[in-house]
């Protein structure tokens, strides 16, 4: 039960670090390559990422939890730390950094490359654009880790 308990977290936390790499290394950047204005591309990519982030908290939550059983409630673990800092960081970006990111774009009428860079609330939404990226950077190490740890694990007899 132990190895299959094992095997299933390394599918899911290899299953969403795939997709949180997918997202960010191809379609974020195709969207804006592709789409003929940015302002289609990041209502894209603004409109996939909460899925990203959800599943990341629920994921990041299961395999904190698995991890829990499999190291007989020892808490500090590679799969408690990685699930809870992939829960933690998508939570915030989904529920503290996007609703932050919707009102920074509100503020401004139109398009935001249409705004100068030197203007408040341009450097206000790139700075939150940033620290969405960060969360999201941080949950994939939290992903990364767990998959490697639980890897490790299973290659011991």
């Amino acid at each position: 039960m132990r190895r299959g308990l094992a095997v299933a977290q390394l599918i899911v936390a290899s299953a969403w670090l795939g997709a949180a790499l997918l997202f960010a290394a191809v379609v974020a950047p195709a969207a804006f390559a592709a789409l003929p204005t940015r302002t289609l591309a990041g209502a894209l990519v603004g409109a996939v990422l909460p899925s990203l982030f959800l599943t990341g908290i629920i994921v990041g939550l299961l395999l904190a939890g698995a991890s829990l059983l499999l190291r007989r409630g020892r808490l500090v673990t590679p799969g408690t730390v990685g699930g809870l800092l992939m829960a933690i960081s998508c939570a915030a970006a989904q529920f503290v950094v996007a609703p932050r990111i919707e009102r920074a774009r509100e503020s401004i009428a139109g398009p935001i490359e249409s705004v100068p860079s030197s203007d408040p609330r341009r450097i206000a939404f790139g700075r939150l654009h940033g620290a969405s990226v960060a969360w999201l950077g941080v949950a994939v190490v939290g992903a990364a880790v767990i998959a490697a740890g639980t890897a490790a694990t299973l290659r011991r007899p």
